[in-house]
């Protein structure tokens, strides 16, 4: 064959195979058997192979997977993956709309949507073309799992044609089929290996795998349910979310529209009945405020957005024996029982162990010895206790009492007034207290230390570690000393612990573990009172003074700060470097784009972000759609025609990255 064929050929068998991935995916209309896709795969990679020149930057090939990967890169995500609040019950959602009538005072529309239980996604594209996907990780940052995705193939590689912005992202969940699970866990069965417990957990192992051709071989289906950007078609969720399904997305046809409250409970009401004819599982249903103004103007708290909420299906309930009650303590002192059970499946897993929370809920229980109780899966995850087969108890059975020692250092338990939870008061002697406030500290959102739980607890108990500032004084000659550590596991742990210097004062405030002092929280302070010796030397009225701190906050703090054992641990770690105080952007800019809006768009020389925030630091203004009142189109590479024609049509000012620099450099 000539070129010219060979590259028609390879033409062809792209478009041939993408057409009947989308047919199979995203219709369920298969047009070609599986031997006949897997035949022309076959060809198209061999041709590929042999001339790549010809090969497409979308070809399904793709799909099955390249080179294994040694480890998954962190990545930031561009917008926050938060979480939603949830709830089982009616009158919380009764709850949730009277808050958001009282707060718009207008009429809206809620979109219903199954939430489906699998591995959540975002998938970011630019000019319709799969650019990166990143898993939730912590909602701030996740890991970058594009090859994994690239093998799933329901997601498209490009998009459809279609009006689509040139930078977006939408979000979604992975999943594993209810039918591909099943014949997935008999094929593993039959090659001698331990089957998958749920669905669930084989969609989030497979994504994980570093082998991506292995990946390509799991029956991953993705449903997405979010799109985000500067310039989306409609300024509401649920048509924007109809426009994706055009653009080659695969959105759920359940997706509804509702004017009130009881069109909500009507599809409630319809999908907990109809949940187990669906080949996919859901543990519940999202509400979402259709309009995107109305979103903004409900907002956010620090974790979950106000304009939505998940509502939650009734768990599954099994009963099974309770063989005793152990207790764990905490990093904060609290001792929490947990109930040792005699394994039950439940909802796709074996369950072993229950947590019972606090004295009260045992009392509450009336929990005996041997007794046989009722299990649930609270957001069908963590199994609780949430009765007792009063029938099946022996009459001679003891009645479980809370325990009145620690059980791992011997102190008497105190309980506070107005709380639920019984303390080891030990704190600075206690051994897991004093390895869980190191834990706390090391912590992706707190000062980031590459150290994992195994090590602290082996340096602890060769008494390398006795607390946080400790850990700043490790040699290498101490690590050495540990199982599996080599020279580039001791290097990569002392260049984390150098490199949690740099952390910011508020990050730092975080870390010191102090009991109600939270992110959110820490933050306050940090930037109320910009140094921890103003902050350490507070009275109980300044502290007060800060939005947010009630006497209980107040109090926590005084007392951490009292005892000279947390004063000689911050001032070592002030001496190691740690940063205690804001550090303030001594640039001042001049207020040169006073006034003046700007649309950013397109590929640029540096991160569109940096850009974004120049503008702001010189007192613009970025918005997000071109309109009459817009003063500049900042023009990238492969802008949208659509947004040049529009900025011509209203004679907009139109600037390259060249003209924009020289603007803020007058």
């Amino acid at each position: 064959m000539e070129a010219k064929e060979i590259k028609a050929r390879i033409d062809f068998l792209t478009d041939e195979l993408k057409r009947h991935n989308y047919n199979y995916y995203q219709l369920s209309k298969p047009q070609i058997s599986d031997f006949e896709f897997d035949t022309l795969m076959l060809e198209l990679q061999n041709l590929e192979k042999s001339f790549p020149q010809f090969a497409h930057i979308d070809s399904p090939t793709q799909r099955v997977g390249g080179d294994i990967q040694t480890s998954f890169k962190t990545v930031k995500h561009r917008y926050p993956m938060l979480s939603l609040g949830n709830t089982y019950s009616r009158e919380d959602l009764i709850e949730f709309d009277n808050r958001i009538r009282k707060q718009i005072n207008v009429d809206f529309e809620y979109v219903c949507e199954l939430k489906f239980d699998g591995l959540s996604i975002g998938l970011h594209y630019e000019n319709g073309i799969l650019i990166q996907g990143l898993t939730r990780g912590d909602g701030t940052q996740g890991d970058d799992v594009t090859t994994n995705v690239k093998t799933i193939r329901s997601i498209p590689l490009q998009l459809k044609e279609g009006a689509f912005p040139d930078d977006f992202e939408i979000r979604g969940e992975i999943v594993m089929t209810r039918s591909g699970f099943a014949k997935f866990n008999h094929q593993r069965i039959a090659q001698g290996k331990s089957p998958f417990a749920n669905p669930r957990n084989a969609a989030s192992g497979s994504l994980k795998m570093l082998d991506a051709k292995l990946v390509a071989k799991r029956p991953l289906d993705c449903y997405l349910y979010y799109l985000l950007g500067d310039n989306l078609p409609y300024q509401s969720h649920y048509e924007n979310m109809s426009e994706a399904r055009k653009w080659g997305f695969k959105v759920s046809n359940s997706m509804k529209k509702y004017s009130g409250i009881e069109g909500v409970f009507h599809y409630i009401d319809y999908w907990d009945k109809e949940r187990n004819e669906l080949d996919f599982d859901i543990d519940g249903i999202v509400i979402k405020v259709n309009d995107y103004a109305l979103q903004q103007q409900l907002g956010y708290t620090a974790k979950s957005p106000r304009w939505a909420i998940a509502y939650k299906f009734k768990a599954a309930q099994v009963v099974t024996k309770l063989l005793n009650v152990s207790y764990q303590v905490g990093r904060t002192g609290a001792v929490t029982p947990v109930a040792n059970l005699e394994p039950v499946h439940l909802a796709g897993t074996t369950v072993k162990r229950a947590s019972l929370h606090n004295a009260d809920i045992i009392e509450a229980l009336d929990l005996h010895e041997h007794d046989y109780v009722k299990v649930e899966k609270g957001g069908e995850i963590i199994p609780k206790i949430v009765g007792v087969d009063l029938k099946k108890r022996d009459s001679n059975a003891a009645k479980i009492s809370f325990i009145t020692h620690c059980p791992e250092c011997g102190t008497a338990l105190v309980r506070n007034e107005g709380e639920a939870a019984f303390y080891c008061p030990n704190e600075y002697h206690c051994p897991p207290q004093i390895k869980g406030k190191i834990e706390h500290f090391v912590g992706r959102k707190m000062m980031d230390i590459n150290i994992g739980e195994a090590t602290i607890a082996a340096l602890f108990d060769k008494q390398m570690i006795a607390n946080v500032a400790d850990l700043y004084t490790l040699k290498p000659e101490d690590l050495f000393q540990l199982d599996g550590f080599r020279s580039k596991s001791v290097f990569k742990l002392l260049s984390s612990i150098e490199d949690s210097k740099k952390v910011p004062f508020p990050r730092v405030l975080f870390a010191l573990g102090i009991r109600f002092v939270g992110e959110t929280v820490a933050s306050k302070l940090a930037s109320y009172f910009e140094n921890i010796d103003s902050l350490m030397n507070a009275t109980t009225m300044e502290l007060l003074m800060v939005d947010d701190i009630g006497e209980r906050i107040a109090f926590s703090l005084q007392e951490y700060f009292a005892d000279s054992s947390n004063r000689e641990i911050i001032n070592r770690l002030r001496t190691y470097g740690l940063q205690f105080e804001i550090i303030k952007n001594t640039v001042e800019f001049p207020d040169l784009l006073h006034g003046k809006s700007f649309v950013v768009s397109g590929k640029f020389s540096r991160p569109r972000d940096e850009i974004k925030k120049l503008i702001t630091q010189y007192g613009g203004k970025n918005v997000s759609a071109i309109s009459s009142k817009t003063n500049f189109l900042l023009a990238g590479d492969k802008m949208g025609p659509a947004k040049l024609k529009k900025a011509e049509a209203l004679n907009i000012d139109i600037i390259s990255e060249d003209d924009f620099f020289k603007l803020i450099n007058k």
